[in-house]
Formats: structure tokens, sequence, C-alpha cells
């Protein structure tokens, strides 16, 4: 993001008599770092329209997309004005013109598990939303084929939740008695 348009989206306004700073806004979103990485926390309805912003902005490349369960960690870090969902998405991206990257984490609430599909924008992420939605349980919406990809069709529940039963399957050797 150039300089100027990073000082056009920080948002200057704190509450009357506050002494903390402003918090910084990227597209309206609040941004925090991480490790020396830029990383925006827009809102499941924000979301696609600061992936598309940050995509005219140069970020050309979307190099990961994953999910996470934070069930039991509810109580996790976020920047002020975002509330922690049971799940979160987050997406890499790189803009390799400026040798730049940033990440975007999204909250998506358990009761309804769904945000927007980047496939649009970002073709190579179909199989990393599958993959996210298979393990979690994440929907995308306009995804074109969002079904399993890891686990068999017929498969009841999501096992990288961390609710999900732990249980043993037996593996099966060729031609062993059983």
């Amino acid at each position: 993001m150039s300089d100027d348009a990073a000082a056009e989206e920080t948002d200057a306004s704190t509450e009357a008599g506050s002494e903390s700073a402003p918090v910084p806004m990227i597209h309206g979103c609040p941004v925090s770092d991480a490790r020396g990485q830029e990383v925006i926390h827009p809102t499941a309805e924000q979301y696609l329209d600061v992936i598309k912003a940050l995509d005219d902005e140069g970020y050309t490349m979307c190099i990961d997309l994953c999910g996470v369960d934070y069930l039991d960690f509810m109580e996790r870090a976020l920047p002020e004005g975002i509330t922690g969902e049971r799940f979160e998405v987050v997406v890499n991206l790189i803009d390799l013109s400026a040798r730049r990257r940033t990440r975007v984490r999204v909250q998506v609430p358990e009761s309804n598990p769904v945000v927007a599909s980047l496939f649009d924008l970002y073709p190579g992420t179909e199989a990393m939303e599958r993959e996210c939605f298979d393990m979690f349980g994440i929907e995308f919406a306009d995804h074109p084929d969002l079904t399993r990809i890891l686990m068999p069709e017929d498969w009841d529940g999501h096992p990288l939740r961390k609710d999900y039963e732990v249980g043993r399957i037996p593996v099966q050797f060729k031609g062993a008695n059983a």
C-alpha cells in the first residue's frame, strides 16, 4: 500500500479525553502487527471488498488461505473493535513487484460459518477453500465446487475442529487376516 493510501486510511479519531493511540486502519479495517507483518482485520462483510482493494494495490498472489478453530482460546488478543469468534479464516497475500506481504484475518461465527470465496480474484484458492471447508466446516459463498477434498464424501464432521471426537480408524492391510 502506498504511503498516501495508508495515511488516508489511518483513523485519527479517538474517544474524547482518551490518552491511547488511535488504532491504525486500512480500508476501514483495524490493523495490527505480528512479528513485523501487517495484519488486517476486516469483518465478514468487509472481507471481499478489502481483498479486492488489496488486489488493486498490487497484492496479486494469494499464497495461503487456512482456517483456525479458537474454541479453547476465545480470549485471544485482537484489535479494539474486533470481536473474537470461534473460527477465523487467515489469508496471506503477496505483492511481488513491491516485495511486500500482508495477512488478512476474518472472524467467522460458529452459528453461521460462511465467508465469501476468493476464487474469482485468486483462482488458486479453489483447493485451499475446499480444504478449509472439509476440515473446519467453514463455507465459502459462490465457490464453484465446495466439496470435500481430503475426507470421503460420506464422512461425518470436520476433523480439525477442536470439539471433533478423537477416534481410531483401523488400518487395513491387503491380504491380512483381520
